[in-house]
């Protein structure tokens, strides 16, 4: 038999839905993949062309371009609620951007075909989060659990929201939402909501050995800010995994530490990294080399990622308060969170600086936590170029911009790793406002806000934009400025715009009809990507 004319053509590089793009292809060696064409004759055998997927796809070379999965997943406007975010429900196909579905590159394809809520994606399975009377023992609160077949994991007073919260968790495979509605009925009971989970915003690099390189330093004018200030004794919260404070860039720089998990994992990579980005002192050079961390570990390792829910996340942002942090660095994201956004009102209340990611789910991520609160300076990240890091999210709430693409820093054991991600870009923000509260310790976290905001260099299209903010961080002018007269806030720079809604979303939050309403809280998150230039508005 005649065997077929094939003609060979090059495929397009494929990319996963969900995954963020990876560096430029044209700049490192490829596997390049090639897919027959039939060309048919009378009687030709059948030949079928595979069905593509993510392995089949070039993959760029770089060894530490590993991304990590982003849990919280995109979904349709018809899915969306009020104020943008994935409804409870909303059904994500493993075609999509679970964690499951996309790391390392990989697909389900036509194997793996069942479905995955987003509320499955964004809580922890079988708990909840209670607020409940202070009063009561814990007997009285064993006692409580049980009659609506629960266990009491644990409960504690939190001065920062003057309340008392118990996580629970359910003993039989109830549906949460049942639950929470027979456990509001309790008098003893405030309010009831899911324990959301929290991931940390970076996609992970390789560790190297080396002295590279800071691009990140003469973008933000770091050694002309360093001719003004050091960040001298200021005091800065990092809530995050656990960091390596044995590491020479941060030797004398951890004031205290504290883990909200109480287990025994070792220092983490996303922790250290991002305390030196803050006070590296060694080969490198932080952001504030001689601020103070308060370093709290929120984040542990569960399922190959670092994770951490409200309640863990409670119980870190309570120790920054009482702890007398002056600058909370928040690399990290999640859904909206009713909990979370009364104690960053009480943090903002307490004229604590407040600095998020604004996360790493790309263009199409609806708003992500606590960055989208408009008490929170939110961060997006750069590159060396001045173009937008791929995977970074775009908003209203972001305020600037920071390099967060290629940045090398240190990791556990004495090493260094080269990393991107919002996470990174938004420690180095908690550093120039450390280096401003030393030049003006008075100043309010609205005056830290509009000074960042009025001193950055505009990029992408004049003015403030969703991409940027008011643009890239510029340390000299910012430090520089914190000297002058208190500035004139930034009115409404993370409102929401007019057109959109400010109603609640539909996180599951279910409190007694007499209840006082709950503080109004509406404050605002690494391998490298291939970078986006602005485009045109």
């Amino acid at each position: 038999m005649r065997s077929p004319s094939i003609n060979v053509s090059r495929l397009p590089t494929i990319a996963p839905r969900g995954v963020p793009a990876g560096p430029r292809i044209s700049d490192h060696g490829v596997n390049v993949v090639r897919t027959p064409t039939v060309i048919r004759t009378p009687t030709p055998p059948v030949v079928r062309t595979p069905n593509l997927t993510a392995r089949m796809a070039v993959v760029p070379t770089l060894p530490y371009a590993h991304y990590q999965p982003n849990l919280y997943p995109a979904c349709a406007a018809a899915e969306r609620g009020a104020d943008g975010e994935c409804l409870d429900g909303a059904d994500v196909t493993d075609g999509g951007t679970s964690g499951a579905g996309t790391r390392k590159g990989r697909t389900s394809g036509h194997r793996r075909n069942a479905t995955k809520t987003a509320g499955n994606l964004r809580t922890i399975p079988g708990e909840l989060v209670a607020e409940i009377d202070g009063a009561l023992t814990e007997a009285q609160a064993d006692a409580l659990a049980r009659r609506h077949g629960l266990a009491r994991v644990s409960s504690q007073g939190f001065p920062l929201l003057d309340a008392t919260i118990g996580l629970f968790r359910i003993t039989d495979r109830r549906p949460l939402d049942g639950v929470s509605r027979e456990l509001a009925t309790e008098a003893s009971v405030r309010s009831v909501q899911p324990n959301f989970r929290y991931l940390l915003q970076e996609q992970q690099g390789a560790l190297n050995e080396g002295d590279p390189a800071q691009y990140a330093l003469a973008k933000l004018r770091l050694p002309e800010a360093h001719t003004l200030a050091h960040g001298v004794e200021v005091r800065i919260a990092v809530i995050d995994s656990a960091i390596d404070g044995a590491h020479p860039e941060l030797a004398g720089s951890i004031a205290e530490q504290f883990d909200a998990l109480g287990s025994k994992e070792g220092p983490h990579v996303h922790g250290t990294g991002i305390a030196g980005a803050i006070v590296s002192h060694a080969r490198l050079m932080g952001g504030a080399p001689k601020a103070q961390i308060l370093a709290i570990r929120a984040f542990g390792i569960s399922s190959g990622s670092a994770q951490s829910s409200s309640f863990v996340l409670l119980k870190a942002l309570d120790y920054a308060a009482t702890h007398k942090a002056q600058i909370v660095n928040m690399s990290f994201a999640g859904p909206k969170d009713t909990l979370i956004e009364r104690a960053i009102a009480a943090l903002a209340g307490r004229s604590i600086v407040l600095v998020a990611a604004a996360g790493n789910a790309g263009a199409k991520s609806p708003p992500l936590y606590p960055a989208a609160n408009p008490n929170v300076i939110a961060v997006s990240a750069t590159n060396a170029q001045d173009e937008l890091l791929a995977a970074s999210n775009r908003g209203f709430y972001v305020c600037v911009a920071a390099p967060g693409t290629d940045i090398f820093l240190p990791a556990p054991a004495g090493k260094y790793q080269m990393t991107s991600g919002t996470s990174f870009a938004a420690a180095y923000v908690s550093a120039l406002a450390a280096l401003m509260l030393e030049r003006h310790p008075n100043a309010k976290p609205e005056e830290v806000r509009a000074i960042l905001m009025r001193t950055a260099r505009d990029l992408g299209s004049p003015g403030r934009d969703d991409m940027f903010g008011a643009g890239e961080a510029d340390a000299y002018a910012a430090v520089q400025a914190a000297t002058a007269a208190p500035s004139q806030p930034v009115a409404a720079v993370s409102a929401k715009p007019d057109g959109e809604n400010a109603g609640e979303t539909r996180e599951m939050l279910v409190s007694r009809p007499d209840d006082p309403p709950l503080a109004a809280a509406t404050s605002e998150q690494p391998g490298s990507g291939e970078a986006h230039k602005p485009a045109s508005q």
